[in-house]
């Protein structure tokens, strides 16, 4: 009998422990991680170009150069489901965007893509092309900072004509704070608090983070810099 016992009570404690353990998995991975550390760029790569990428004051800092591809300060991790949140800074010249499971082709590939404007074409893009989800940073007057696009694919997916109080959410030069959450199907933004998309995609389940930089198209967007910080992810 006492055998008995201690063998019921040897199961008991392992039992317990192995609950234990999961329950410190669960709460680690529910966590918020620092995506940068503030002072160096350990942990990312840049695709699809050779941007003037470089840490200062606690800040990535992107200086927008001419005649350079634009491309992406990528994370060398890949994240599928997800809370990101991240502040930014950027001229008013350029345009940016913060890209969520992130991909490149691994061929020539063509879709349909749909632009700004509203028209509907067709596009090739070639093998090593980053494409996925893409969170406008938009300081333009057009202002749809907060929007969903898919570079490198099916092009906007969810704009923010007509949504006057999302469109004035973001702050030109000033440091705005962008909030995306990306869960099964389910895709949400938040630009200053303010919420911008809620919508369901199911073409991209995981990939990387990335921080989007343009070339400088005019003489005006050169040696313009765009600024990031505090830059975190709960995985869910």
């Amino acid at each position: 009998m006492n055998s008995l016992i201690k063998k019921l009570g040897l199961a008991a404690l392992l039992a317990a422990v192995i609950f234990s353990m999961a329950c410190q998995k669960q709460t680690t991975k529910e966590e918020w991680q620092d995506l940068f550390d503030g002072k160096t760029l350990n942990g990312w790569k840049v695709l699809g170009g050779q941007a003037d990428f470089y840490v200062e004051d606690g800040m990535i800092v992107c200086n927008t150069k001419k005649d350079i591809d634009g491309g992406y300060l990528v994370t060398e991790n890949t994240f599928g489901d997800f809370l990101l949140e991240l502040d930014v800074k950027i001229d008013t010249t350029l345009n940016s965007g913060v890209q969520i499971r992130g991909r490149v082709w691994d061929k020539d590939t063509t879709t349909m893509y749909l632009s700004g404007k509203g028209d509907l074409v067709e596009r090739t893009w070639p093998a090593g092309y980053v494409w996925s989800y893409q969170i406008e940073v938009d300081p333009s007057s057009r202002a749809w900072s907060g929007g969903l696009y898919e570079p490198g694919n099916r092009g906007w997916l969810v704009t923010l004509a007509g949504k006057e109080e999302a469109r004035q959410a973001f702050k030109p030069l000033d440091w705005n704070h962008f909030k995306i959450e990306a869960k099964g199907d389910t895709i949400r933004t938040w630009v200053n608090g303010v919420a911008c998309v809620d919508t369901t995609d199911s073409v991209s389940q995981s990939g990387f983070i990335g921080l989007q930089f343009h070339k400088a198209y005019r003489e005006d967007q050169v040696d313009k810099k765009s600024l990031w910080k505090n830059i975190r992810i709960k995985e869910l």
